[in-house]
């Protein structure tokens, strides 16, 4: 037992050492796009879900994908937005309400002829007024004493903020409390195009604004 938690807790430093380069790539202008093609973002989702499955298991949350009957195509690091959505979908495992009678993590996914877009909801504690744009500072925890399963580093959301930006596409967040979140990642369709509007809303259909003070806000780049 003790040797498997020194290899936990070794696995969790290499994580975080690998973070942290990342984010110094990032502060010295070094980070860029590698082979950007045409990716199709539904087989990408897909590929996420699978891969996070056991660690939504492991929680009792279960995971939803809503996607259309067309390929929503970006030009981009394949790479890059694997890893943007799997930082949105295994931070949503970690906050939904586990074995609750919500949908757990709903993925949707949409596109144009200028943009593609990937929602991520989850139906957990959500998002304090401001903290829709905290989320994506270095190390914040919206609730430090809140157990994580995912082991992450609190650089994810930066990291993957970086991600977005590299791609001229944005990250935002929508929270409530008691309503849980949505972060809408949306990429333009071919790289080097200045985006106007995103294929999916970033507030949910089913969130109730009436009796709340908007805290809506767009992550600046």
């Amino acid at each position: 037992r003790a040797a498997e938690l020194l290899q936990t807790e070794l696995d969790r430093f290499e994580t975080l050492l690998v973070d942290l380069l990342e984010v110094s790539r990032f502060d010295a202008g070094a980070a860029l796009l590698v082979d950007a093609d045409d990716v199709n973002l539904v087989d990408l989702v897909h590929r996420v879900v699978e891969a996070t499955q056991p660690l939504a298991d492991q929680r009792g949350v279960r995971i939803r994908v809503d996607a259309p009957g067309h390929a929503c195509l970006a030009e981009a690091d394949q790479t890059r937005v694997e890893r943007i959505v799997r930082n949105l979908i295994t931070n949503a495992i970690d906050h939904a309400d586990a074995g609750g009678v919500d949908p757990g993590v709903v993925v949707r996914l949409e596109s144009d002829d200028h943009a593609a877009a990937v929602v991520v909801r989850d139906y957990g504690v959500g998002l304090g007024p401001g903290e829709s744009a905290m989320v994506f500072n270095r190390f914040w925890r919206g609730d430090p004493a809140r157990a994580r399963t995912s082991g992450g580093t609190g650089l994810g959301l930066s990291i993957a903020l970086e991600d977005t930006h590299l791609h001229g596409g944005w990250l935002q967040a929508w929270g409530r409390p008691g309503q849980g979140a949505q972060f809408r990642l949306t990429l333009p369709r071919h790289t080097g195009d200045a985006l106007r509007h995103s294929p999916l809303p970033l507030v949910p259909l089913d969130a109730d604004e009436n009796n709340v003070a908007p805290t809506l806000k767009k992550v600046p780049r």
